[in-house]
């Protein structure tokens, strides 16, 4: 169930999780204490931005809203994006746009201009909040989960933004958006030594990456393509369980009695034997029982030595 594009996938998946949380009663605004007592994922729906000094738009501020301290709203499509937020006494809106013709996807878009006025090729991007706002635009966004429904009305959005007022060199804007929008990514840690990951750090996110989660006997194949790079990470309960959201499991690369499976390679590297820890943080499934939405962390040990590869999952959860 590869998800790298606008529609497809990405809806089948999330009306998978919207259908769990209509059975346990939890709504897509939901948040806390629930979600962390029954693993279930919820839709994170915010804005945050960070500005330098000197940037006009934030005037060097940073803040952050949530539909609890505030209104959030998207309008347009996948050809132009509208997303607002408003509060009693503040407001803020941010355009982004494909070029012109075209409609956004999952990617980066870079050498944007102020998207009403975006010219050739461009992609537009314009952040403006509480009176204030640039005449020229230089930036980029990355837009990393984008859905629509059938009417062209945007669902999902996911995506952040850095933008110079009237010059390329101006002080900068930061932003990050998310409306509905499940987490989607994989993040590993390697240490010195570590054959798998040959100590580098890694974060790869849906602008960049493609990721897909299978079943994979009690367990999940969940699958990573991206920067140059594939990951995959095979696992399993331990014999005659099912895993459970909030459970730590010691590992090895074949699952048994009291021990889960755990078998992380990638880019042609792989270990003979495993040792290590899973921890499973979140899990979804459907009526079919199989794991739809599954977020955990891990740390492993190749062939029984001292440094480790740790990684964080993240599927939709």
């Amino acid at each position: 169930m590869t998800v790298h594009r606008r529609t497809g996938p990405l809806r089948s998946v999330l009306c998978a999780v919207l259908s769990l949380f209509v059975a346990v009663g939890l709504g897509l605004g939901t948040a806390g204490a629930a979600s962390a007592a029954t693993g279930v994922p919820v839709a994170v729906t915010k804005y945050s931005f960070t500005s330098q000094a000197g940037d006009y738009i934030g005037q060097g501020g940073s803040a952050a809203y949530t539909p609890s301290t505030s209104t959030v709203s998207v309008g347009g499509d996948a050809g132009y994006v509208r997303f607002r937020v408003s509060t009693a006494d503040e407001w803020w809106d941010v355009d982004l746009a494909a070029p012109s013709g075209e409609q956004l996807r999952p990617g980066v878009y870079r050498n944007a201009e102020r998207a009403a006025f975006r010219t050739g090729r461009s992609p537009g991007l314009d952040v403006s909040g509480d009176g204030r706002g640039c005449n020229e635009v230089y930036g980029q966004f990355s837009v990393d989960q984008i859905e629509t429904d059938t009417s062209g009305a945007i669902t999902v959005l996911d995506a952040t933004y850095t933008q110079h007022c009237e010059s390329a060199d101006a002080p900068a804007l930061k932003g990050v958006i998310k409306y509905h929008a499940y987490p989607l990514s994989y993040a590993y840690t390697s240490d010195s030594g570590d054959y798998i990951g040959q100590g580098a750090t890694q974060t790869h996110q849906g602008a960049t990456s493609t990721f897909s989660l299978t079943s994979y006997g009690d367990g999940v194949q969940y699958n990573v393509s991206g920067k140059r790079e594939y990951w995959t990470a095979l696992l399993t309960p331990p014999d005659g369980e099912q895993f459970e959201a909030g459970h730590t499991y010691q590992a090895e690369r074949s699952h048994g009695a009291s021990v889960a499976g755990l078998d992380v390679f990638g880019n042609g590297r792989g270990c003979n034997t495993v040792t290590g820890e899973l921890t499973v943080t979140r899990l979804a499934r459907g009526d079919d029982g199989a794991i739809k939405a599954f977020a955990a962390t891990f740390v492993q040990h190749c062939e029984g030595g001292g440094p480790a590869l740790r990684g964080t999952i993240h599927y939709y959860a």
